[in-house]
């Protein structure tokens, strides 16, 4: 599917809670099929149904060996379907550098806790719940973002972290992937092995 870009308003839009009715759908179940193709396609660690121009509460998350951001732990392919997120504040907050499928060639710095607890329905209607840490929690943060038409850009705080992705590979890439190790050995280590 063609990926919405900044600008574009459907990425500022609220999004809908689904019924388990539509989830059922082949509507919905082919736009889920899309979003994972799309998702892998783009080389993205996640993709929100606001991101190919759909008003639906669903994201899709998957890590595996992505080239895009080779620091972050592998995150099987997950579904999750009118998402609730509980930030667990007692760990505390990071800086990531995220980049976006809907922001091409940009990456900057953005603050993110350490732990979330996330609840809401996998592709078939059934009750899904895991916790995150670490850049894993950072990714689900980013990705239920997109369903309340916040964007990371929006939660950058210095502009001046902002660079493309060749400024990013050249000025930013080898202090970040040191950093993003020493947060996967101290939150992640095994921790979403259980998906």
């Amino acid at each position: 599917m063609e990926i919405c870009t900044i600008g574009d308003p459907r990425l500022r839009q609220k999004t809908l809670e689904l019924t388990r009715e539509q989830l059922r759908s082949s509507a919905i179940q082919d736009l889920i099929d899309a979003l994972i193709a799309t998702m892998r396609s783009a080389h993205g660690a996640g993709i929100a149904a606001p991101q190919v121009g759909e008003p639906w509460r669903i994201f899709v998350v998957e890590v595996n060996q992505n080239p895009r951001y080779p620091y972050k732990p592998p995150i099987p392919l997950t579904v999750v379907v009118n998402p609730e997120i509980y930030y667990e504040k007692s760990l505390g907050t990071h800086f990531v550098y995220e980049g976006c499928l809907s922001v091409p060639n940009m990456r900057g710095k953005v603050q993110r806790y350490l732990g979330v607890r996330l609840k809401g329905w996998d592709r078939y209607g059934q009750i899904y719940e895991q916790e995150y840490r670490g850049l894993s929690a950072a990714t689900i943060q980013h990705e239920y973002d997109h369903l309340n038409g916040v964007m990371f850009i929006d939660k950058v705080e210095d502009v001046q972290t902002l660079s493309d992705w060749d400024n990013y590979d050249k000025y930013h890439a080898k202090t970040f992937a040191h950093y993003a190790e020493s947060v996967v050995l101290k939150y992640e280590s095994g921790a979403n092995d259980d998906h």
